[in-house]
């Protein structure tokens, strides 16, 4: 019996079959483009590239299929951010209120945000931890994380569940 083995298109190449007897399948057409026609697109992206360069505007030749996905989100960042705790309480900066506003600008985001005290031992090392984790997302290219002193800080900032879990 003659019956494919895989799917003729799952990656471009011709099926396999289990009759030994069948004739063998014909070379799959090259994915690359020939030599001239790879030539005159290279030569068109490099002119269109240039004509850009010269009248100041940006290059806007590639496909716009190739943009990133959605752009992230002020909620998003939170989330991420849920990932950063004070390593003193062991509780993340959301919930403990020290971050007071995230700004999303495209695929630039700035974080203003707090420390318990000005004092705090943490404060660079829970400040690397959220600009290193924002950077992480995909789709951000710039991070700006300000430290922020007004309003001053206060357990009242603690999310209600957690001040109850807290006892508090």
């Amino acid at each position: 019996m003659d019956s494919l083995v895989s799917d003729p298109n799952q990656y471009g190449a011709a099926p396999s079959r289990t009759d030994p007897a069948a004739p063998p399948a014909a070379p799959a057409a090259s994915p690359t483009p020939s030599s001239a026609t790879a030539s005159a697109t290279a030569s068109a992206t490099a002119s269109a590239g240039a004509s850009a360069a010269a009248s100041g505007s940006p290059d806007t030749s590639q496909d716009a299929s190739q943009d990133a996905g959605p752009p992230v989100t002020a909620d998003q960042v939170r989330m991420i951010l849920r990932r950063v705790k004070d390593p003193d309480l062991n509780l993340n900066i959301i919930d403990l209120g020290l971050v007071y506003d995230v700004r999303v600008d495209g695929s630039v985001v700035a974080v203003d945000m707090s420390l318990t005290s000005p004092g705090c031992p943490s404060g660079p090392e829970i400040m690397e931890e959220a600009e290193r984790q924002i950077r992480a997302m995909p789709d951000v290219t710039d991070v700006a994380i300000n430290l922020v002193w007004t309003p001053f800080w206060s357990p009242d900032r603690i999310e209600p569940r957690v001040r109850a879990y807290l006892g508090m």
